[in-house]
């Protein structure tokens, strides 16, 4: 044999070239056969269902496939996926049915909107935030999407204007379009039209042309490339700006195409697009599809889909005790959740360092410096910190004095959502472990704590107590997931998690142990009475500060600097014997603590168990807080509960719209640390200037002003602390770290 020869040795794979097909098909259609058996075993239904379900489940695979292209390009979860198709199939709608355009030239015009939309809104939006954190960038999609439902919402208005008639009579006659071609048949128990028909040619069609410009197209390996090391993409001289603009045209694309074509079939309610049921079923089909493999993400959400129709169809499932009407739709949150669990789980157990990366990524918080030891001792400063506990601990006690009832019963709400926002700092912000289902526990914690007052006849604050340990314990349990899983992963399961407690868990109709009807309110130690509203808001004010003394003393012990170390870098942790497992748990547990507690206050707080009060709406609203004041502090938390929940109350009219999407929008524009990072920037500023004037030289506060000598770390003189002299002190003995 010759230099220039190769061995005769073949692979297992090219020996083999079925093991190929057989790996890959695994992959593709594994989770959805267990999809399909279960819906087979225990959701039966005819094959008229089974072909209705085909037809919703490839329709909802445009709007999965278009999420998944948004995952691979900005490696995000787009909240908004739904609500870019949503305001131009609003309009191609209004336009058919209000204005009698023909069905072409309305569809012509609204996917014309949707690619302008899609492009505007990476230009405007997705753009201004390319180098944030991708927690960040998140929250801005649902900042995004309560921008765009607002703006369908008015839709129907604006252009109601124009034809004399009511934005009510409009929206109606918008609700359902049928495609101009007079086709039916029957299938038991359904009539299929030409809607259908039309579906099952266009929806393949659009998802085999995605996958020819993925593969076969320049185009499609750029955005490829882009998508696995934009870095390396952008030297080697790849327009990755560009392609992201395509990739979310494209999606908008495919979300409006999605929708107007389910206005034919099941038609499309003004406004839905962004319920929180149609998106879970985006990210069962995401997560099963591992993110960025498009096939399993569209043979998923068809499984999905006919998971859903037959779970819809089946009058009732019998759990032995426990009957279940599932025609109402209660268990499709709740199986969604298994089956993104299960699909989790089964991926290898090894994580490669990309995916920690990835991981990494998504840490959207800012560690928050306290005072420098040696500015402590300043008066100045002294007398600043005492004055402005005094002002603020007064504010805080008096303000229920100075407002009506009803705005008193609207601040002790505020301080309860204040509470489980603080649960958010110490889990996302501090463990760095993603969740967006937190509003699960409040329900959980507040059903504990209505049947201990009422079936118990529980003292209120032992009640309160009672259901923050049992939140712990529930949030061990959904935090056995986070021992595999990080980022965007966590957080698609506790969002099935909170859906679930929502819909069934916390629901009379189904576990009857849960109290109905009116709420009494028992006196606190048995003689304080709570039906004032002062009474009530001191109470939620004790239960709040309650928590945050614990969650402050934790922070400042061994416990606190091991959540962070496991949050910074779970290998280096690891190295130094921290148990990671303990640390994640205990967050957890923590995190549930608190949130139980702030739902057993809350329960009592409006006097009801009712599944409005942990809306799956709720758990965005309270995450989206919680990243707005920022995740490094407890008073990011506040100040983002005050912002959102609190403006939301108190605010004028006029000025409402600072504190909905677009205003949401601007603050993390703006104030990439929220607003409790801008107080911190305030207070570091200010004390800087007080450095100065005492001539005392601070490394800690210099760290961030680039006026530290990067070759050794000293500082650098004459730039740092001018004393009174002008001249910045070097001598050694000021330098404190």
């Amino acid at each position: 044999m010759t230099l220039t020869e190769r061995p005769a040795v073949a692979t297992e794979n090219e020996t083999r070239p079925w093991r190929v097909v057989v790996d890959r098909t695994r992959s593709l259609a594994g989770p959805a056969v267990v999809i399909l058996v279960v819906q087979v075993l225990f959701f039966p239904m005819p094959l008229g269902i089974w072909l209705q379900g085909i037809t919703v489940g490839l329709l909802g695979a445009l709007v999965a496939v278009g999420m998944a292209l948004v995952y691979r390009s900005n490696k995000i979860l787009n909240f908004a996926q739904g609500d870019l198709g949503m305001a131009p199939a609003t309009l191609s709608l209004i336009l058919i049915q209000s204005f009698a355009w023909t069905w072409f030239l309305g569809l012509v015009v609204g996917l014309v909107a949707a690619v302008v939309l899609g492009a505007v809104v990476e230009l405007a939006v997705i753009r201004r935030f390319a180098r944030s954190p991708r927690l960040i960038l998140t929250v801005a999609t649902i900042g995004l999407a309560q921008v765009l439902v607002v703006i369908t919402a008015l839709l129907p208005d604006w252009l109601g204007d124009l034809t004399g008639r009511s934005a009510d009579e409009v929206a109606a006659t918008a609700e359902r379009l049928s495609f101009p071609w007079g086709f039916e048949f029957t299938v038991n128990p359904l009539v299929f039209r030409s809607d259908h028909l039309l579906a099952w040619i266009v929806a393949p069609a659009l998802l085999a042309f995605v996958a020819f410009l993925l593969k076969r197209t320049s185009l499609g390996m750029a955005i490829r490339a882009s998508s696995e090391g934009a870095e390396r993409a952008v030297m080697l001289g790849v327009p990755v700006r560009r392609l992201t603009t395509y990739v979310w045209v494209i999606a908008a694309g495919l979300s409006f195409a999605g929708l107007f074509l389910r206005a034919g079939v099941v038609g499309l309610p003004i406004g839905s697009a962004f319920s929180l049921n149609v998106l879970l079923l985006a990210f069962a089909a995401l997560t099963l599809g591992r993110l960025t493999d498009l096939p399993s993400v569209a043979i998923s959400a068809v499984a999905l889909g006919l998971l859903e129709q037959g779970v819809l169809w089946n009058d009732t499932l019998n759990l032995g005790p426990l009957v279940i009407d599932a025609r109402r739709g209660v268990l499709v949150a709740p199986l969604l959740g298994v089956v993104i669990l299960a699909g989790l789980l089964i991926r290898r157990v090894g994580k490669s360092r990309a995916e920690g990366e990835e991981a990494t990524a998504w840490q959207g918080s800012r560690e928050v410096r306290g005072v420098p030891r040696e500015l402590r001792r300043v008066l100045e400063v002294r007398v600043v910190r005492v004055l402005l506990a005094v002002v603020a601990v007064g504010v805080v006690l008096g303000l229920p004095l100075l407002l009506g009832t009803s705005d008193s019963l609207k601040a002790s709400a505020v301080i309860v959502y204040a509470m489980v926002a603080v649960s958010v700092v110490v889990l996302t912000g501090w463990a760095g472990q993603v969740s967006l289902g937190q509003i699960g526990f409040v329900g959980i914690g507040g059903a504990v704590a209505a049947f201990a007052t009422r079936s118990w006849g529980l003292d209120l604050l032992l009640a309160i107590l009672l259901a923050g340990i049992v939140g712990a314990l529930v949030a061990l349990i959904v935090g056995l997931p986070a021992l595999r899983l990080r980022g965007l992963y966590l957080g698609v399961v506790t969002l099935a998690f909170a859906m679930a407690v929502s819909a069934w868990l916390v629901n009379p109709q189904y576990f009857g142990w849960i109290p109905e009807g009116r709420i009494e309110r028992p006196p606190l130690f048995g003689r304080l009475s709570l039906e004032s509203p002062t009474a009530l808001y001191y109470l939620c004010l004790g239960v709040f500060a309650l928590s945050a003394f614990l969650v402050t003393g934790i922070r400042r012990s061994r416990t606190g600097r091991v959540l962070i170390a496991v949050r910074d870098n779970e290998r280096n942790a690891q190295a130094f014997g921290i148990s990671v497992t303990r640390a994640k748990l205990t967050a957890f547990a923590l995190s549930g603590f608190i949130a139980a507690m702030a739902g057993a206050t809350l329960v009592h707080h409006q006097q009801v168990v009712s599944a409005q009060l942990v809306a799956p709406e709720q758990n965005l609203l309270v995450f989206t807080a919680a990243v707005v004041g920022g995740l490094g502090s407890l008073i990011g938390a506040v100040l983002g509960a005050i912002f959102l929940q609190g403006g939301g109350w108190f605010l004028p009219t006029e000025l409402q719209v600072l504190v909905t999407g677009a205003g949401v929008l601007v603050v993390l524009l703006v104030l990439p640390g929220g607003l409790g990072g801008l107080v911190f920037r305030c207070r570091d500023l200010w004390l800087r200037s007080v450095a100065r004037r005492h001539g005392i030289v601070s490394a800690s506060l210099l760290a961030d002003t680039g006026e530290m000598d990067h070759s050794d770390g000293a500082a650098s003189p004459g730039k740092i602390a001018a004393g009174p002299t002008g001249t910045g002190s070097q001598s050694d003995t000021e330098v404190r770290s």
